[in-house]
């Protein structure tokens, strides 16, 4: 190819319509061997006027076929709708405790249900408290308060997102019932930690699992090391049945009485089953799930460990490339992690390395590039919703007036709000079940809102 003078490059980009941006010294006619820098639209910030990084969509979620077609009319044809009388339910069960690889599985209404559940279960009631992260969803904080009993929230250990195994043991006290952490974002927390402090001082564990089916802490999947561990099927879950739960247990007569927690008290599985094992055996609830919601969940795992590794892919490539990105730091993984299911994509933003840019800010030029992030959980400790509590009539009833005022200060938890006021960043699974090349204008979209931050910064 012949070689082209830089004059007739000039011609050529103008023609092409290709601003040319020039040194002041090459446009007075100094400074011998300089390339221009051509700028297109690509260059610039979506929000700013230029070419949307990504401007396709991503897939799109749930993902379906004929499968759960099938499975919707095979439980209607079935006649049998509800797990009382019906074979679908018990199936998913028994598939669901192998996927995981544990001896137990209780199909429940939603993850709430589970929770709920097993904290019924082990007795959990006033008086008592429950240790439990401040970084979650409030599903979790519910079900506590549901019983009665004393939620006490520990702060986030800051890279992880994960609730800090230190503070949790400093949390404790003779009125604690139940440990109950959570694999946030399907990241297991630090299993070898909460369940080392557990058996110091003779506290069972339910593990809130409900973000995180097929994640693994040293090779085993999460909800295998507490007495029991709570999944949710919800609609952004990424086993989804719309609503839907699952306890799983390795210990039969924990199940066994789950299974009558959540059936009004009822039994039905087992003569064998110890109503004296656990103390939850004088009240119980309806968390029963439908057969149609079991079958669908039958068709949605033949294609669950497919979506699983795509998305481990993708997010081990995201890594790779947002670690080449200053101010940009996905959420760190504990040693013990062997498999992470990611249900979200954590990651923290330093707006120093982006000239100050506040965190909204980058969100919308995120948005505006074609890709949503969002910040994620808050200060569950300080919403009114929460506080509130210090002032509920049952509560100060049966704890009193100083214990819930000082409940207000034990839930003081400094680097959780550092973490949500400043730097917590999330995106969601679907956008992982792409290609790698999806991951490329990830990054791209990052880099050029990073290298136009100060004008994205000053212009509202």
């Amino acid at each position: 190819m012949k070689p082209i003078n830089r004059r007739k490059f000039l011609q050529v980009a103008a023609a092409a319509g290709t601003g040319v941006a020039l040194a002041p010294s090459l446009a007075m006619g100094g400074v011998k061997n300089f390339t221009p820098k051509v700028w297109t639209d690509h260059d610039k910030p979506a929000l700013l006027g230029g070419t949307k990084a990504h401007p396709g969509e991503f897939p799109s979620w749930p993902v379906y076929d004929g499968t759960e077609e099938q499975a919707l009319i095979d439980a209607l044809k079935s006649s049998k709708w509800g797990r009382l009388d019906g074979k679908l339910t018990a199936q998913f069960e028994e598939e669901y405790a192998a996927l995981m690889g544990m001896k137990h599985c209780l199909a429940v209404a939603n993850g709430t249900t589970a929770l709920f559940t097993m904290l019924g279960t082990l007795g959990v009631g006033p008086g008592d408290e429950v240790i439990m992260p401040v970084y979650t969803f409030v599903a979790t904080y519910n079900v506590c308060v549901l019983n009665y009993a004393l939620p006490i929230l520990v702060d986030t250990d800051i890279e992880t997102f994960q609730i800090d195994p230190q503070k949790m043991e400093q949390a404790i006290t003779a009125a604690t019932k139940v440990l109950m952490p959570v694999h946030m974002g399907g990241i297991p927390a630090n299993l070898d930690r909460i369940m080392a402090i557990a058996q110091k001082h003779n506290l069972p564990v339910i593990e809130d699992a409900c973000q995180a089916p097929g994640s693994e802490w040293r090779g085993k999947k999460v909800g295998s090391y507490g007495i029991g561990g709570a999944f949710s099927f919800q609609s952004t879950k990424n086993l989804n049945s719309g609503e839907g739960g699952a306890i799983t247990s390795n210990d039969e007569s924990f199940i066994r009485a789950c299974y009558r927690f959540h059936n009004q008290g009822q039994g039905g599985q087992s003569e064998n089953y110890n109503p004296g094992a656990f103390e939850g055996g004088t009240r119980a609830t309806n968390g029963r799930i439908t057969e149609f919601q079991a079958n669908i969940l039958r068709a949605q795992m033949t294609r669950f460990q497919i979506q699983d590794k795509r998305r481990s892919r993708n997010i081990a490539y995201l890594n790779s490339l947002f670690n080449e990105i200053p101010g940009i730091t996905p959420a760190k993984l504990y040693d013990g992690v062997t498999n992470v299911s990611h249900h979200l994509y954590m990651f923290r933003y330093d707006k120093q390395h982006f000239d100050g840019m506040s965190r909204d800010r980058f969100i919308q030029a995120l948005s505006a590039e074609g890709m949503d992030a969002w910040v994620g959980y808050g200060h569950l400790n300080k919403e009114k919703y929460v506080t509130g509590l210090a002032k509920n009539r049952h509560y100060l009833k049966i704890y009193g007036e100083k214990t819930m005022k000082e409940w207000i200060e034990r839930n003081h938890c400094p680097q959780n709000d550092k973490l949500t006021s400043e730097e917590s960043l999330w995106f969601g699974q679907t956008m992982f079940l792409g290609s790698t090349r999806d991951m490329d204008l990830i990054a791209e979209a990052v880099r050029k809102i990073q290298k136009n931050a100060h004008q994205l910064k000053n212009q509202s």
